[in-house]
């Protein structure tokens, strides 16, 4: 149970009954609600005067605030986690809406493809940023390979993945590659390790060039310095869709918090952070305002779910959003879009365990 900060008892029936009412209606309508709109709302056979006196202590205790133009109250972001983690009574989601994600996230559909519509979906479900970090290509077997000379020390490698993703990498090698030796190291790859993740096959080489002698370890030796750079674990990203969709949100409004907002998107790396953070957690997790540990987000909450295929975590998704967002609704969204990517990632992609 969700307890008052400041004396440590929890918070009476009452109290939690007006709590859930006044959020309840600040997220629907978006205007500071006061205590003759609780009175007829909330259910309470009580006066408006013995609410105001409990609106004033859930404002004390910082879970209530009073902007000072009006005579309502709006929540805190503390007031929104006692919301979110007591208060709130969430629901499946509707069986069209979860049909949509079916339909629209098919197994089969290549890993990148599946993100970008994952994204999309999160943020045309939501009205709000969709957002979904990129698995790490470690975690994916590998396919094939083929390297194709550029000039005298650059080389092409095309990296196809189990899941049907295609990667160019140009590799600097220390020396001139001909076509000849480029194409006996990629059928060395090819027979020996297709199936297997990146990790594994680059500890093997290196394993099987100490073992090596004469001609195989004149191979091996062209095959290490081409599969450390080709093999070499890529950037970890992430994938943004709706961004705009705030600049049309209330709470929002200031163009200075926007800008940084958007200047956030636009490094990346702070909120893959955040996202990274979620990893480990098995279901939806919310950061609430100044829970993210970011200036930018401050104004803006983050809903999150781990993907997972094959039993293994891929990566995190989730839904950005002003803080007083509908999260009964938000919240079954989320956990959804999870279950399904993970569904439609779960083909022999993944090398198992």
């Amino acid at each position: 149970m969700s307890r008052v900060f400041a004396d440590d008892k929890p918070l009476d029936p009452r109290a939690r009954q007006l709590l859930r009412t006044l959020i309840a209606r600040y997220i629907r309508d978006g205007e500071p609600v006061g205590s003759q709109t609780l009175a007829k709302h909330a259910g309470l056979d009580v006066s408006p005067a013995t609410i105001r006196n409990i609106l004033a202590d859930l404002e004390d205790v910082g879970l209530l605030s009073s902007p000072h133009t009006s005579a309502g109250r709006i929540p805190t972001a503390q007031g929104y986690r006692v919301f979110v983690d007591s208060l709130l009574q969430v629901r499946p989601l509707p069986e069209g809406e979860l049909a949509r994600l079916k339909h629209e996230l098919p197994a089969g559909s290549g890993t990148q493809a599946l993100l970008g519509s994952a994204s999309e979906l999160l943020s045309a479900m939501t009205h709000f940023v969709g957002v979904v970090s990129v698995p790490r290509r470690e975690q994916f077997a590998f396919r094939h390979i083929d390297f194709v000379p550029l000039d005298a020390q650059r080389v092409l490698a095309i990296l196809v993945f189990a899941d049907n993703d295609v990667q160019n990498r140009i590799i600097q090698t220390r020396r001139a590659y001909d076509a000849g030796e480029l194409e006996r190291v990629a059928n060395y790859l090819n027979h020996h390790f297709a199936g297997l993740p990146l990790s594994e096959i680059r500890t093997t080489l290196v394993r099987e060039l100490q073992a090596a002698r004469s001609e195989m370890e004149i191979l091996l030796a062209h095959t290490v310095e081409l599969a450390e750079q080709a093999l070499a674990p890529a950037g970890d990203d992430m994938v943004l869709a709706g961004q705009t969709r705030l600049m049309g949100v209330q709470e929002l409004s200031d163009l200075d918090r926007l800008r940084e907002l958007f200047e956030a998107f636009a490094r990346k790396r702070e909120i893959l952070q955040l996202l990274e953070r979620t990893l480990r957690a098995p279901g939806v997790r919310i950061f609430i305002g100044e829970e993210t540990g970011l200036a930018p987000l401050e104004g803006v909450s983050l809903v999150t779910a781990p993907y997972m295929a094959g039993g293994q975590v891929l990566g995190v998704l989730g839904v950005i959003g002003p803080t007083r967002m509908a999260y009964d609704r938000i919240i079954p969204v989320v956990q959804a879009a999870a279950d399904v990517l993970g569904a439609a990632l779960k083909a022999p992609a993944l090398k198992d365990g």
